[in-house]
């Protein structure tokens, strides 16, 4: 049951959404677009709010649109409504969920933690250059899985470092503070490592003017490795400037494994190679990312690599949201709001380069404080309205900008991962979050805007 104040936030969102839509609207708009401003209004405030998780924002706005747009109960011209449910059946969807699953077998696999003990065993004992290697590891294992699945693990192979160490270190506090900043530039580096990736790539396939998964690579693999790198050279000489060698923890001595266990990792390994190799060469067989998505769907199940039990445990919260964004971002699209205030905002005449800045920091600022999912769903399809031909530009700079909200324990899971150890304070996460989330942007705005996206 929810809490009273759980409760007080919901009325208090609710109330917000109705006298924002009653300042905001004119006597011009239809129901539907009054019905389609009070969702954004409201499900701002419940995603900015907290007031419930975020997937259940998701179903409410699915559920929301088959009802007020959809029935004759609620509106004098009732809409057919499978624009906004078939979301589910969004290529998005498919893509995600094809990373998904890739994550989920490496883990049950423990391929994942297998290249973390390596990495720690080449990295030696000197601090920064274990920083280094951690960091690495988390910005690759990002690019593929979960950035809070690979942050949840790095830091379990770590804390026998850290539990060594002491909070009171200034190493611990640095090594802690890379991994989260590792796993959220590392997301911007592929499609599927961060859902507003997948959900900037969904908006302009469906515009007609599609990315693929290696021309993504091309604009976001270079902003994730620099920042990372600048990240690392400001924790090194802020935390790591005389520090002593470090004890590392032996990696677990052999054990014996099973010959089922090893074919099945064999399998596996196989499995991201043929896909990671597919996304590479879309160019030349043309087949789009959701479509070979297909290959770690459908071989990681039929091989019994993956159970009931573990596609049970995927992320289909996350999927929800997604689903939930996209059906929101449709409907303002077809009710015809973005093109409305689109076209206002546009008379501004407001420099291109100043106009990438205002989104790439308005979502900097919103994805520290409400989903990043969320804060892409809905700025995007603005963008894009605003400008129609600089589309791939705007999904681009918003969908790499919400990586780069690292400011509060909040803003990102990685984040509330690191700052549960305990060994950092929420005022330690500050220098992670002014870095990345006064550079960030600016790098990327000026990566984008020299490819000519």
């Amino acid at each position: 049951m929810p809490t009273s104040r759980q409760l007080l936030k919901i009325a208090a969102s609710f109330v917000a959404a109705l006298a924002l839509t009653w300042l905001v609207r004119e006597p011009s708009f239809s129901e539907a677009q009054i019905y389609v401003l009070f969702l954004l209004w409201f499900s701002v405030g419940l995603w900015l709010t907290e007031a419930v998780p975020p997937f259940s924002v998701g179903f409410f706005i699915l559920a929301y649109l088959a009802y007020a747009l959809g029935s004759s109960l609620f509106t004098d011209s009732p809409q057919d409504v499978r624009i906004y449910l078939n979301t589910f059946s969004s290529p998005v969807i498919w893509l995600m969920l094809g990373g998904f699953l890739l994550a989920s077998a490496m883990t049950k696999t423990s391929l994942d933690a297998d290249l973390v003990r390596l990495t720690m065993r080449v990295c030696g004992t000197d601090p920064k250059r274990v920083l280094f290697g951690l960091m690495v590891v988390t910005m690759v294992l990002s690019m593929l899985i979960s950035n809070t699945a690979t942050t949840a693990m790095v830091i379990a192979a770590l804390m026998p470092v850290l539990s060594k160490l002491g909070k009171a270190s200034k190493v611990a506090k640095g090594l802690v503070l890379g991994i989260p900043i590792a796993a959220s530039t590392g997301g911007m580096g592929t499609l599927i490592g961060s859902p507003p990736n997948a959900i900037a790539a969904g908006i302009l396939a469906e515009a007609g003017s599609p990315i693929g998964f290696l021309r993504w690579i091309v604009y976001g693999l270079p902003i994730a490795v620099l920042l990372t790198l600048l990240a690392w050279k400001v924790l090194a000489r802020v935390f790591m400037k005389e520090a002593e060698p470090l004890t590392l923890a032996s990696p677990p001595a052999g054990e014996t494994v099973e010959p089922d266990f090893r074919s099945k990792r064999v399998t596996v390994l196989v499995v991201v190679l043929v896909t990671l190799t597919l996304w590479l060469t879309s160019p030349l067989h043309h087949l789009g990312a959701a479509a070979v998505a297909a290959v770690p769907i459908v071989f990681l199940t039929t091989t019994r690599i993956l159970n009931a039990k573990d596609i049970r445990a995927i992320g289909w919260d996350t999927l929800i949201l997604v689903a939930g964004g996209l059906a929101l971002g449709t409907a303002l699209q077809q009710t015809g709001l973005l093109d409305l205030y689109a076209s206002r905002m546009a008379t501004l005449q407001v420099p291109g380069v100043v106009f990438y800045a205002v989104l790439a920091y308005a979502t900097m600022l919103c994805s520290n404080v409400m989903s990043h999912t969320a804060t892409s769903t809905v700025l995007i399809p603005l963008g894009m309205a605003i400008v129609p031909e600089h589309a791939t530009a705007i999904c681009l700079i918003i969908g790499l900008s919400s990586s780069t909200a690292l400011f509060l324990p909040v803003s990102t899971p990685p984040n509330a991962i690191a700052f549960s150890t305990g060994v950092i304070a929420q005022r330690d996460l500050r220098l992670g979050g002014i870095l990345i989330g006064l550079l960030g942007p600016a790098l990327i705005i000026l990566w984008v805007m020299l490819l000519g996206g």
